[in-house]
């Protein structure tokens, strides 16, 4: 139950950070609570019903609005269009992980017994691929980072220089691939 509790202790503040971004501290202060009590209804319900539908919702509503708005708030914040365009593609790349590792985790509760299953029938190395739950922290730790990261700079002040250089890996990596694939395709229609 910790490991579930972690998945809301991480999208709460980061959805309070962007629903109050550039509001007065009484409605701050009225967000914060109003996040307090749903993440303790969720997070009650979820551990004294062993509740599951009304977690795995919560999550994933939580991360489309955190995507939705970090992507409303990186043009009012970054002004140069070319930063602006590697900061965006930083955030999609990092909305795409979180929201791959959630579906790989929602795949592995609901197929857990067949994996297991499977996992013994094809045995090492190849039964690695199947720890879908193993996949669910590495997809979703790039893009809780990449969210923390985007989230704490686009609110902290308007952007001015490139910050993906100084991100940590594989962020820079992944910013270079999703800007030279957006490159190679303009290059295909000229």
């Amino acid at each position: 139950m910790s490991d579930e509790l972690s998945m809301h202790l991480l999208t709460t503040p980061l959805l309070h950070r962007l629903l109050t971004f550039n509001s007065d501290p009484r409605r701050a202060r009225t967000t914060g609570l109003a996040l307090l009590a749903l993440l303790a209804a969720v997070m009650v319900t979820h551990m004294v019903l062993d509740e599951f539908l009304l977690h795995a919702s919560a999550f994933g509503l939580a991360v489309y609005l955190i995507g939705n708005r970090v992507l409303r708030i990186i043009p009012q914040q970054v002004p140069d269009p070319g930063v602006r365009k590697k900061v965006r593609n930083v955030a999609i790349f990092g909305y795409l992980s979180f929201g791959f590792g959630y579906l790989v985790w929602l795949m592995d509760d609901w197929l857990c017994r067949h994996l297991t299953t499977f996992r013994h029938s094809v045995g090492v190395p190849f039964a690695f691929f199947t720890e879908l739950h193993g996949w669910w922290h590495v997809f979703t730790a790039v893009g809780g980072y990449i969210a923390v990261s985007v989230v704490d700079t686009i609110t902290s002040g308007e952007v001015r220089d490139d910050p993906v250089e100084s991100l940590a890996w594989p962020v820079p990596m992944a910013a270079r691939f999703v800007s030279g694939a957006t490159a190679a395709k303009k290059d295909e229609k000229n």
